[in-house]
């Protein structure tokens, strides 16, 4: 007779809440997570002036989670810093010509390596992962750089990038735009100078759709990710300034209301998802 009980098996997902530093209320919400074990990795946006401030309230939590850098080229605070442009600019930008107005790839790799020296400033180590506000890493002149910069700066030990490619059944209009802009050459890229890549991109949902049942999306992508995706978040408590201004305060708070729950536990008990850093899975 086999006495032998089958091990329970589970699928490694690495759950990554972005804009870290972005406002205190959004800080607060990443740490609370952090701490309850409901995200296994964070991106933080170090042109914030409250980055070095709200990094203090990260390092009792270092080696338990992935703390890695939103390279940032579209927000408010990048647009202050003179490099910064909307979304759809940065977009032309990075594919135009430099005489036709594109991005100078000697800039670009000089703002990379600042922020990554505002990063390791204030964690006092690489960033374990580095990634885009609003994709931007893979935008050719801006992923180009970014390779380059690795290349030299991190030789011994890369951080891991991420791959802005929906999982099959999961590409929405959104995901497929994001996938269309760099996604196959930033991996093809990456796998040359051997820095290790996420494979796919969960997560994706229209963020100013007040509508949107987050938590049923959640239960939908835990069931279909394949094994290793990264699941990304922009979980944040209510505040009422943000909520002024518009924007994604309304998705921030029902992110987090459900990350936060025990109706979250659940499904990931349910699906069979364990929340992993990416530091471990994709080295």
């Amino acid at each position: 007779m086999n006495t032998l009980v089958d091990a329970p098996t589970f699928k490694n997902v690495v759950l990554c809440a972005d804009d870290f530093a972005l406002s205190a209320s959004v800080s607060e919400a990443i740490v609370q997570l952090a701490q309850a074990q409901r995200i296994s990795a964070t991106s933080a946006m170090v042109l914030s002036p409250r980055w070095r401030e709200d990094a203090v309230r990260l390092k009792v939590l270092r080696g338990q989670i992935d703390v890695g850098l939103h390279l940032d080229w579209t927000s408010e605070f990048a647009v202050r810093q003179g490099h910064g442009h909307s979304l759809g600019l940065t977009m032309l930008r990075s594919v135009w010509p430099e005489d036709w107005g594109g991005l100078h790839t000697h800039n670009v790799e000089a703002e990379i390596e600042r922020q990554l020296d505002a990063f390791e400033s204030a964690w006092q180590a690489p960033p374990d992962h580095i990634d885009g506000h609003q994709h931007v890493q893979q935008f050719r002149t801006i992923r180009r750089a970014l390779l380059k910069v690795m290349a030299r700066r991190y030789a011994g030990r890369q951080p891991y990038l991420r791959v802005s490619r929906p999982p099959a059944g999961q590409a929405n209009f959104k995901g497929l735009v994001m996938a269309t802009w760099g996604s196959q050459a930033l991996s093809r890229e990456a796998v040359l100078q051997h820095i290790p890549c996420s494979p796919a991109l969960s997560g994706i949902y229209d963020l100013f759709d007040e509508g949107v049942d987050y938590a049923g999306l959640m239960e939908a992508w835990l069931g279909q990710v394949p094994e290793a995706t990264l699941l990304m978040c922009h979980p944040g408590l209510f505040d009422q300034a943000d909520a002024q201004t518009g924007g994604h305060a309304y998705a921030r708070v029902a992110e987090w209301q459900h990350l936060s729950s025990e109706a979250f536990a659940q499904q990931l008990q349910q699906q069979g998802v364990r929340l992993v850093r990416g530091a471990s899975l994709y080295r």
